[in-house]
C-alpha cells in the first residue's frame, strides 16, 4: 500500500474515533497511533494534518491533537448570489467575449475515481515516473550553492544551455540567450499568446487540437479559428487562405506527435508552413510537447520547426513534465528577435519566475546517468502499450480501430459511428468502469464527428488497458 492511501485510511478511522471524544479532549498520542494503527510516524502526522484542516481537531505543538469546537458551517455562509450578475457582465461591443472554461482539462485532469481504469489522462503512472532519480535530483538541488536564493528571472544558465542545445538539435545553434525558464508547458502556453494576440484578435490552431490551448485562448479574449489537419498534420493550403481571410498573425501546432491524433508534419509541408506564416508576417508557436514520447519504434525524429527557422518566425515550446511528473512543471520558450524581451515580461508579470529548487533539481535530473535510461525505459514501455491498447480494441471495438497509428505521445484518437452521442458514451464508460475524454473539447468550432480520445499512459499496465477496452466495449454502440 502507499503512503497516500495509508494516510487516507488512517484519517478515515480517526474521523470516526474524533466524534467520541468530548470538545478540547486530548486524542491518543502519536506514538500510541503508531503503535495501534501500525503506520509510520509520517503517515499518523500527515493524517492529523488532514484532520486539522477540516476543523475536526486542534494541534498544540508539544501537546498533542485535541477535539475541535464544531464549526457552524450554515451560519457562516454568506449571499453570493449578487456574484451571478458580476460575473456576467457583458463585454463591450468591439470585444470578443472571455470565456473561462476548464471543461475539457479538467475531463483529463481528475482522477478516475476507485475502481475506474484512467484512459483518459495524459501523464505517466507512478510506476513509469523516475521517483527515484527525482528524490535524489531534488536532494542534491537542495544542497546547491545559493540554491534557495532569487534565480535569475529567464532561468538557471545551466538549465538554459542545456534547453538550447536540446531545442537546436542538428539543425544550427541555439543560445542560451534565447531561452526562458517557464512553469511547464501550460504556463508556456499562456505566455506565449498573451504575448503575440492582443485581446479580441484571431488565432489559428489545428482541427482537432489541445483542449488547454483553446481554453488558454478564450480566457485571453483570443478568438481560435480552426485549420484542418489530416494524417500528415495541418493543410498547409488551407493555413495560408485562413491567413489571408483573418488576417492573424498567430498559429499554433504541434508538428510532432499531435494531440490528440499523433499526426506528424509532413516533410513535404514543413517549409509551406513557415512560408505561410512569413508571408502573412506571423508567428508560429511550435508545441514541442512530445519529442520525449517517442515509442521505441519510432525511428529518427525530425528536427524542430525552430531549428529550420533563423528568422525568429517560430516561437518554440517545450517541457520535461510529460516524460517526468506532473509536478516537475518545467519547460522552455525559444524565440529570437524583439518578441524575446516581450515574452519574458510577459512572463515576470504572470509568475516572477519558476522556483530555483525545482530548477535546479532538474538539471540534476537530466544530467544523471539515469536520464537517457528513464527515456528508453519509457520508450520501450510506450510502444507495448500501443500495441496492447491496438490488439484490444481490434477484439473488443474493431469498428473503432484509429485512422492513424502514432508513433509517439501518449493517444488514440477514435471515431465513433455516425450519430453517436459522444458525452452518452462517456457517461456510460464512466458507469462500466473506464474513463475515456470525449472529442468535443478538441475542436475549436462544430466537430464533423463523434470522437474519444484514449490514453495509453495513465493505466497501470498492459492488462489494465485491455481491461479497460473490455470495459468500454459495453458502453459503445455497434456500427
Amino acid at each position: 500500500m502507499n503512503q497516500s492511501s495509508s494516510v487516507a485510511e488512517l484519517a478515515r478511522s480517526l474521523r470516526d474515533e474524533v466524534t467520541r471524544y468530548p470538545v478540547g479532549e486530548r486524542l491518543p498520542s502519536s506514538r500510541a497511533l503508531v503503535d495501534r494503527y501500525k503506520v509510520s510516524p509520517v503517515t499518523v502526522s500527515r493524517a492529523l494534518a488532514l484532520l486539522a484542516a477540516e476543523g475536526l481537531v486542534v494541534t498544540r505543538p508539544g501537546a498533542g491533537a485535541y477535539r475541535a469546537a464544531p464549526v457552524d458551517v450554515d451560519g457562516q455562509r454568506g449571499d453570493t448570489s449578487w456574484q451571478e450578475v458580476s460575473l456576467s457582465a457583458e463585454p463591450a461591443a468591439d470585444q470578443v467575449p472571455r470565456t473561462v472554461d476548464a471543461t475539457g482539462l479538467l475531463a483529463t485532469l481528475r482522477p478516475p475515481g476507485p475502481g475506474v481504469i484512467g484512459l483518459h489522462s495524459g501523464y505517466l503512472p507512478p510506476a513509469l515516473q523516475p521517483e527515484r532519480a527525482l528524490s535524489a535530483a531534488l536532494a542534491r538541488a537542495g544542497r546547491r550553492p545559493d540554491a534557495w536564493q532569487l534565480p535569475p528571472l529567464e532561468g538557471v544558465a545551466e538549465l538554459r544551455s542545456w534547453f538550447a542545445r536540446d531545442i537546436a538539435g542538428p539543425g544550427g545553434p541555439r543560445t542560451p540567450g534565447e531561452v526562458l525558464v517557464t512553469a511547464g508547458g501550460q504556463s508556456a502556453i499562456t505566455t506565449a499568446l498573451r504575448a503575440l494576440a492582443p485581446p479580441g484578435a484571431p488565432v489559428l490552431v489545428e482541427s482537432p487540437t489541445y483542449p488547454g490551448l483553446l481554453a488558454v485562448a478564450r480566457a485571453s479574449g483570443l478568438r481560435p479559428v480552426p485549420v484542418p489537419a489530416d494524417a500528415d498534420g495541418v493543410r498547409a493550403d488551407l493555413l495560408a487562405d485562413a491567413f489571408r481571410a483573418t488576417g492573424a498573425r498567430l498559429f499554433v501546432c504541434q508538428p510532432l506527435f499531435q494531440n490528440p491524433t499523433g499526426a506528424v508534419l509532413a516533410d513535404d509541408r514543413r517549409a509551406a508552413v513557415l512560408a505561410a506564416a512569413r508571408e502573412a508576417g506571423a508567428f508560429i508557436v511550435e508545441d514541442d510537447y512530445a519529442r520525449r514520447l517517442a515509442h521505441e519504434d519510432a525511428g529518427p525524429l525530425p528536427p524542430t520547426l525552430a531549428s529550420e527557422d533563423p528568422d525568429g518566425v517560430v516561437v518554440h515550446l517545450c517541457s520535461l513534465t510529460k516524460v517526468t511528473s506532473p509536478n516537475l512543471r518545467v519547460g522552455a520558450i525559444a524565440a529570437r528577435g524583439p518578441v524575446l524581451e516581450r515574452l519574458r515580461a510577459v512572463q515576470v508579470v504572470d509568475s516572477f519566475f519558476v522556483p530555483r529548487p525545482l530548477q535546479e533539481a532538474a538539471l540534476e535530473l537530466v544530467g544523471a546517468p539515469a536520464w537517457p535510461r528513464h527515456l528508453r525505459a519509457v520508450a520501450a514501455e510506450l510502444r507495448a502499450r500501443r500495441t496492447a491498447l491496438l490488439t484490444a480494441l481490434g477484439g473488443e471495438l474493431p469498428h473503432l480501430a484509429p485512422a492513424q497509428v502514432p508513433r509517439g505521445g501518449f493517444h488514440l484518437w477514435l471515431r465513433l459511428p455516425p450519430g453517436t452521442d459522444e458525452a452518452a458514451v462517456t457517461a456510460a464508460a464512466q458507469r462500466a468502469g473506464v474513463a475515456v475524454a470525449p472529442g468535443r473539447a478538441y475542436f475549436a468550432a462544430e466537430p464533423p464527428a463523434a470522437h474519444l480520445r484514449l490514453s495509453l499512459a495513465t493505466a497501470a499496465g498492459t492488462a489494465e488497458l485491455v481491461e479497460g477496452v473490455r470495459r468500454l466495449s459495453a458502453a459503445c454502440p455497434p456500427p
